[in-house]
């Protein structure tokens, strides 16, 4: 069971990142903050992991509808057009970013004979 105190460490670490300015805002001493930050943070890391989670979770909709009126309303035409695209990335729709480079171009027909028959095996 955690005290109110460790409570408000978990939520301040969540808000600030920083292990000693969490545990000096939930009341720990300014003295003993910065040895009380790491060890709460060690204690307390997989509440810390999932309440950091939920926070991020519950920011989506808000994020989501920034992005959407981003691309609806902005000035730029540029803003726009991010904003269109990271909506359809997250939808599903973003583009390939592998590119396959062949050497097929640039080889000879030589050395195009000698891969085909360490493929398959000589003709004749």
């Amino acid at each position: 069971m955690r005290t109110e105190k460790q409570d408000k460490f978990i939520e301040n670490y969540c808000l600030t990142g920083n292990a000693s300015k969490a545990a000096e805002l939930a009341g720990y001493s300014k003295k003993t903050s910065k040895q009380m930050g790491y060890s709460l943070k060690n204690q307390f890391q997989s509440e810390i992991d999932e309440k950091m989670m939920r926070m991020i979770q519950d920011s989506v909709p808000g994020a989501l509808a920034q992005v959407n009126d981003l691309a609806t309303t902005a000035a730029s035409e540029g803003v726009r057009l991010n904003a269109c695209k990271d909506i359809l990335d997250r939808a599903g729709y973003k583009p390939i970013e592998k590119q396959e480079i062949s050497h097929v171009e640039t080889a000879s027909t030589e050395e195009l004979q000698q891969e085909l028959e360490a493929l398959v095996g000589k003709f004749n």
